[in-house]
């Protein structure tokens, strides 16, 4: 049973499958393959669900193992029987079944004696432990004939302390009773129905040691167990005796004379120790290399580790790949994932859990877990937001840390604007950072539930020295968002991120004093201020004359807090939808766009309305139906928008992000306009409305940032200016797609893990050296009637290829052309 994902061992199992993470320098699988051949099972059968590729290419056929090797991979989670059913083709009259993943020596010989002698249908193999809590509890007569079993129990139910190690002994006929290609369980299903119909059900009290290695303590237990002779494992290499030490030492290991070693010690291949450093009880894989007057107390270091000169490693884990820099202290329990680089004399405190990939700055003392994902890789920001799962990354601690860090950046007596969304996490997540920035003597301004852009309003507008709004993330069910802005109301800028980065991860941040402490207020009259300067910078006359009939969808969003005073004073007839707060409503999936858009396409044209409008949850992103129903996407969105604008305004130049389609500049062409290119983030787009001094930003993702009101995106604002614009046209948008239907584009996500994004990009600027291209945001390279961009995704590990050309073909060529290559420079 190879096929669990090994959730609860995080983070050593982020890059690995459970059965392949290292004990005593071998994969716990390999324990086990080498457990059966010494019982004489030399035909396995590998189930496999979860990161197959690993197992199956460091075991192969099983002949470098003695063993004959066969594999199943689970189409889904078909549960413990379900996944033995689905192998039921490969299994002979008897079998035994084992996990891939648990250290024992029990004599495996004997159990199946055991169940021949009682002619059972299935045998479980118990053991005895001290907390069977976490375990099934089996209680069976002198026999061994089971005759009551309890999965998971609580103490009340404790009628014994026997429990299930998972290891079983069946015939194949018990499988009848399992369905195929369903999820179905030994332990909550089989056997208890067995019980019910009286079946032959046995179990055997094996003697000797098993440990099922269910989290990093276990992980680190087992360890000690091996070293300290309590589990006798095939150890590789050779045992040399000391005084005071047994060491196996791996082939072309390099030791100092002056290297103090205690207890038992098991060095891999190709490791070198420099003098004066002392060793106990410890592990140090392969290719692991030590300086000078290290010290590893009871701690497992993994392959290909860089050690500086003393380091002190106290009872720890240490993932592969790891560089640890002169003088880095780790505490009791902490582990460190794979890859992470610990820079010079950072302290990892007791219990602290690096995930993989991470950078620790110089004196850093992290004292709480960096439990992000892969989407936060090495950095806290990614541009000026904070994203991780609610109440797992993003917890009260790590957060009211974070805002702690935030108060110390602006300095104490700064005042701060927070908004948030409806949800409850994001309340819980709002008030955790607002701790944090009252400890650091900061005073907050609460706005409570309300929209983005009314934030941003009111930082611009206002004296404050910053602000954060708090939202369940629009593309991620569980995460949550913290997004940060300046005292004018923009996105915070990379530098200042990274300065609030490097507080948050030395800890060196100043804390008020109790006569410091920062006040809390709630700001009044918030929403008529934000309104009264929204109608001052339109043109309410036109809108007015048109008389337009709309469809508004506020998903559920702060918007509906603000918006139905605004239209109010238009003389529009408003259907809205969704219309009011839902904790539970901010993440959409693709699926849910869908059908809200089909709605509102469906309401918009039975009404014989002349706009349909969908807000996003945060009030800043528009997705627009026409008057006949026809969804608009945001890239012909903003080709419409560009012309409507231009054709009703004076402009000298417009902003688009790279990946804007070439309308834009064709648009801008006619009426003699130049087009500035931007990088494909909001910051970029407002900065440009600023620095660039430019007429109007068009988004590619449905923001638009117009002159005069917001320096930001702002859907609300979207919304009555594209109003205007019809109403100055005397054009619906329906009207004015025109020729901008004929050009086509097309996009695909590539996979690309975080280490090799920088070698592909290489690779893709020597591929397009020769050509016509931009290197705004990623690589755009422009062909006569065509153009395709490649850009590394920030938050996640895949490329997003963009091609447009007036032929589909043509596009769908240069995206797949240039898919394969990236596929191919990964190699």
């Amino acid at each position: 049973m190879a096929g669990g994902f090994g959730t609860r061992l995080r983070p050593l199992t982020c890059n690995l499958p459970k059965p392949m993470v290292p004990v005593a320098g071998k994969p716990m699988m390999e324990h086990v393959i080498n457990l059966l051949k010494r019982h004489n099972f030399k035909d396995l059968v590998v189930l496999l669900y979860f990161q197959v590729k690993q197992i199956k290419d460091y075991f192969g056929s099983g002949a470098d193992f003695g063993v004959n090797i066969e594999y199943v991979k689970s189409e889904d989670n078909y549960g413990t029987a379900g996944s033995v059913k689905n192998a039921e083709h490969l299994l002979g009259d008897r079998f035994l079944i084992i996990s891939g993943d648990v250290l024992t020596d029990f004599d495996l010989g004997k159990v199946v004696d055991f169940h021949t002698a009682r002619n059972a249908k299935a045998t479980m193999v118990l053991t005895r432990v001290e907390n069977p809590l976490a375990y099934g509890v089996v209680i069976a007569d002198d026999d061994g004939r089971i005759t009551r079993f309890l999965e998971k129990p609580s103490w009340g139910q404790v009628f014994s302390d026997t429990i299930n190690t998972g290891i079983y002994v069946l015939e194949k006929e018990v499988l009848q009773a399992v369905p195929p290609k369903t999820e179905f369980d030994f332990s909550r299903e089989l056997y208890p129905g067995m019980l019910k119909r009286g079946e032959s059900l046995f179990g055997y009290v094996a003697e000797g040691y098993w440990k099922d290695i269910g989290d990093v303590n276990e992980y680190f237990r087992c360890h000690q167990d091996i070293l300290e002779g309590r589990l006798s494992l095939e150890l590789d290499g050779n045992l040399l005796k000391r005084s005071e030490a047994q060491i196996w030492v791996g082939r072309n290991v390099k030791v100092a004379e002056e290297v103090e070693f205690k207890g038992t010690v098991i060095i891999g291949e190709e490791v070198e120790i420099k003098p004066h450093s002392r060793i106990y009880n410890s592990v140090i894989g392969s290719g692991s290399s030590l300086g000078i007057g290290c010290v590893v107390n009871r701690s497992v270091i993994w392959g290909g580790v860089e050690i500086g000169d003393g380091v002190i490693i106290d009872e720890a884990v240490v993932g592969r790949g790891s560089i640890l820099e002169e003088g880095v202290t780790l505490e009791a329990n902490a582990v460190v994932g794979d890859n992470c680089h610990l820079e010079r004399r950072c302290k990892i405190k007791p219990n602290v859990k690096l995930w993989p990939d991470k950078r620790v700055g110089p004196e850093s003392i992290i004292s709480s877990s960096l439990v992000w994902g892969e989407a936060w890789n090495r950095e806290l920001f990614t541009d000026s937001k904070v994203s991780g799962t609610g109440n797992v990354e993003l917890t009260p601690e790590f957060v009211a840390k974070l805002g702690a860090a935030f108060g110390a950046f602006l300095g104490k007596g700064s005042t701060v604007i927070t908004s948030r969304d409806a949800g409850r996490s994001s309340r819980m997540v709002d008030r955790a950072i607002i701790s944090g920035l009252l400890s650091a003597g900061v005073n907050v301004q609460d706005l409570r539930t309300m929209p983005i852009p009314v934030l941003r309003f009111v930082l611009r507008s206002g004296g404050e020295s910053g602000g954060f709004h708090v939202r369940r993330s629009p593309v991620a069910d569980k995460n949550v968002d913290i997004i940060f802005f300046g005292g004018d109301g923009k996105d915070l800028p990379t530098s200042k991120c990274k300065a609030i980065e490097r507080l948050f991860f030395r800890e060196d941040f100043r804390r008020a004093t109790v006569f410091e402490t920062g006040a809390i207020d709630f700001p009044q009259r918030v929403i008529e201020n934000y309104r009264q300067e929204f109608l001052k910078s339109i043109d309410i006359e036109a809108i007015r004359s048109a008389g337009f009939k709309v469809v508004v969808d506020y998903s559920h969003g702060g918007a509906t807090e603000v918006f139905p005073s605004i239209f109010s004073g238009l003389g529009l007839d408003v259907v809205s939808l969704n219309a009011y707060l839902d904790p539970s409503a901010h993440f959409r999936t693709e699926t849910d766009f869908q059908q809200s858009i089909k709605q509102l396409a469906s309401i918009t044209k039975s009404l014989g309305a002349d706009v349909g409008f969908l807000l996003d949850a945060g009030a800043e992103k528009l997705s627009v139906v026409d008057e006949k129903g026809d969804f608009i996407d945001s890239d012909r969105l903003l080709l419409i928008v560009t012309s409507m604008y231009l054709g009703s305004h004076r402009a000298q130049k417009i902003a688009v992000p790279v990946p804007a389609s070439v309308g834009v500049d064709i648009i801008a062409g006619e009426y003699g306009v130049k087009v500035f290119r931007t990088r494909n983030d909001h910051l970029a787009m407002m900065e440009a409305m600023q620095a660039q001094e430019v007429d109007f930003v068009g988004g590619t993702k449905g923001g638009f940032i117009f002159p005069g009101f917001q320096l930001g995106t702002d859907a609300m604002f979207a919304v009555v200016k594209i109003l205007e614009l019809m109403a100055k046209s005397q054009k619906r948008l329906g009207e004015a797609k025109g020729r901008w239907s004929k050009l086509k584009m097309v996009r695909r996500r590539v996979p690309c893990p975080w280490v090799k994004k920088g070698g592909v990009m290489r690779e893709l600027l020597q591929f397009t050296a020769e050509s016509k291209r931009e290197l705004i945001d990623g690589v755009r390279v422009m062909e006569d009637d065509s153009w395709v961009l490649v850009i590394p995704d920030r938050r996640q590990a895949f490329f997003e290829v963009i091609a447009e050309s007036w032929e589909k073909r043509k596009a769908e060529e240069l995206v797949e052309s240039f898919s394969r290559r990236l596929l191919e420079w990964q190699e």
